[in-house]
């Protein structure tokens, strides 16, 4: 088994952490500071808070979202790939590009957050696990 193809996914793992502690390190005191009692209604979501607060608050919030969304198919393209032990050459390459590319996005869209460029991050990203999905299936399938 190829392990080494198991570091990018651990990466994007550790990230996704980091993610949730900024932003939940700016969530709650923003909510504090428009007067938000996080704990006054039952059953409330962080989503339902956004709209009322700063446009760049949430944006971390909606990062956070992202990375648990497109990032569990790297994962278990990344397992897939591991397990037929075809996470080396250009697989590999492929999901540190992955891994690293959605740091980027993550990185821009929680600060500066032009769709413009957050598109092409996101599309470069795919790119890469496209291909190592295909890869994937090739792998298993022959």
């Amino acid at each position: 088994m190829s392990t080494a193809i198991l570091a990018p996914a651990a990466v994007l793992v550790i990230w996704s952490l980091i993610m949730l502690f900024w932003m939940a390190g700016t969530r709650l005191p923003a909510a504090k500071k428009v007067g938000i009692d996080i704990s006054a209604k039952p059953g409330g979501r962080g989503p339902d808070i956004d709209p009322q607060l700063p446009e760049n608050v949430a944006w971390k919030s909606h990062n956070y979202t992202h990375l648990m969304e497109q990032p569990t198919l790297f994962y278990a393209t990344v397992a897939i790939l591991a397990i037929a032990d075809a996470g080396h050459g250009l697989n590999l390459y492929l999901a540190w590009a992955y891994a690293l590319i959605r740091i980027v996005h993550s990185i821009w869209q929680a600060t500066v957050n032009l769709v413009n460029v957050r598109f092409m991050l996101f599309l470069a990203s795919t790119i890469c696990l496209f291909i190592m999905a295909i890869n994937a299936l090739w792998v298993t399938l022959f």
